[in-house]
């Protein structure tokens, strides 16, 4: 394995990174303040973004995507990590890879406008009796002469307000489960209160309700009884993408914050960078952040060699999570007082870290997928070689 970065992937990599720091950096701030964003300047961001092919970098050039591959995908991803969640929602487009098994009509009615970014979607599968257990939901979808009728409910739905349809999982027989595309506005299909959150402000969570919602045999995504591989396949991809890659971005923007800070802040006549302490916090962020960031790209380059990433996709979402946690407190112990302070980002990124251990699987539960996979593979699990 050769990560070394070669100038195509420098290039997409230096574009990412100066529209961050030129169209969305100086939004930070009024996003926090307000706790929105302007839904006239989210579609001006959209239209940049596009007009650089940076928008779904994730989909198949031929529908109009990036065409990116795994490994391309995450050094993006780990620069997005350099600014906020609503920011990169509208920038670069949430567009989900389950929509790739579209068929027929929901390619040109579902597929290639999301792609496009003249629908947006957000994916539906968290319950409030179901967080990380995503086969425990109770939303269910009873099939008709024409076509499916859908009730249940979704809480935690990021993104809610702001999009046209769902990807929905529900239950279409005692042990399967499908998913579909629901569109907004069909009759008894409401959107619930926005759960505000400690963290990622501007970024709606919504609740969903369906009560008798008719949906039409064009709706079902996939095959019947696939809704839970579908979700599972989604799911590894933001574990590595927008939880691993973005932890290791954040936690390097952090860490770049702390160093500047350190070596302009002078306490008892020297800089605070020359106290030992001060500089076993700098040093342990740089080796855990390389760490981390070494898990990634190996995930990742285990799936575009087209082998199974899941359980090291597990460590990535564990290790990724809390090395950013542990950054952020960091952090916030070095600038003192003024880390608490909102007048500096410290604060904010430290309340946004926090999710990073819970959505998508809680560290908790990823430990245990790891440790049961190591009971039956052995040395195999961690051997980088094999």
């Amino acid at each position: 394995m050769d990560f070394a970065l070669n100038d195509e992937q420098r290039m997409l990599i230096d574009t990412v990174r100066r529209f961050i720091r030129e169209e969305l950096a100086p939004l930070e701030a009024g996003v926090e303040e307000s706790g929105r964003l302007d839904p006239d300047l989210a579609r001006a961001l959209q239209r940049k973004s596009r007009a650089l092919g940076l928008y779904a970098l994730n989909m198949p050039a031929e529908l109009g995507g990036g065409g990116l591959g795994t490994l391309d995908r995450i050094l993006c991803e780990e620069q997005f990590g350099h600014t906020t969640d609503i920011l990169i929602r509208r920038a670069f487009g949430n567009v989900y890879e389950p929509l790739l098994v579209c068929r027929g009509e929901q390619v040109e009615r579902w597929l290639k406008p999301t792609v496009r970014g003249e629908r947006t979607c957000s994916i539906a599968i968290t319950e409030p009796g179901a967080g990380s257990d995503a086969q425990g939901i109770a939303t269910h979808a009873r099939k008709t002469d024409a076509g499916w009728v859908l009730n249940g409910a979704k809480h935690f739905i990021s993104d809610g307000d702001w999009s046209d349809f769902f990807l929905v999982s529900a239950r279409t027989g005692e042990r399967a489960i499908s998913m579909f595309m629901v569109d907004k506005g069909l009759p008894g299909f409401t959107l619930g209160k926005d759960q505000k959150m400690m963290g990622l402000r501007g970024t709606p969570h919504l609740e969903l309700f369906f009560d008798d919602v008719a949906l039409e045999p064009a709706a079902l995504l996939g095959e019947e009884g696939q809704g839970f591989k579908l979700a599972m396949g989604a799911l590894n991809v933001v574990r590595l993408a927008q939880v691993g890659a973005r932890a290791v971005g954040k936690a390097s923007h952090v860490l770049e914050l702390m160093s500047d800070y350190a070596n302009q802040r002078r306490q008892f006549g020297s800089r605070i960078a020359d106290f030992q302490l001060v500089q076993q916090m700098l040093a342990d962020s740089v080796i855990e952040i390389n760490a981390a960031r070494l898990m990634v790209l190996h995930a990742a380059w285990m799936i575009d060699a087209g082998q199974d990433a899941r359980d090291w996709i597990a460590m990535v979402k564990v290790h990724a999570a809390e090395t950013l946690g542990r950054v952020v407190d960091r952090g916030v112990q070095l600038f003192g007082g003024m880390g608490f302070c909102k007048e500096l980002p410290i604060e904010r990124h430290y309340r946004d870290a926090r999710v990073y251990r819970i959505f998508d699987g809680t560290s908790e539960i990823h430990r245990g997928v790891i440790a049961r996979s190591l009971a039956k593979r052995g040395a195999a699990l961690f051997e980088m070689h094999r």
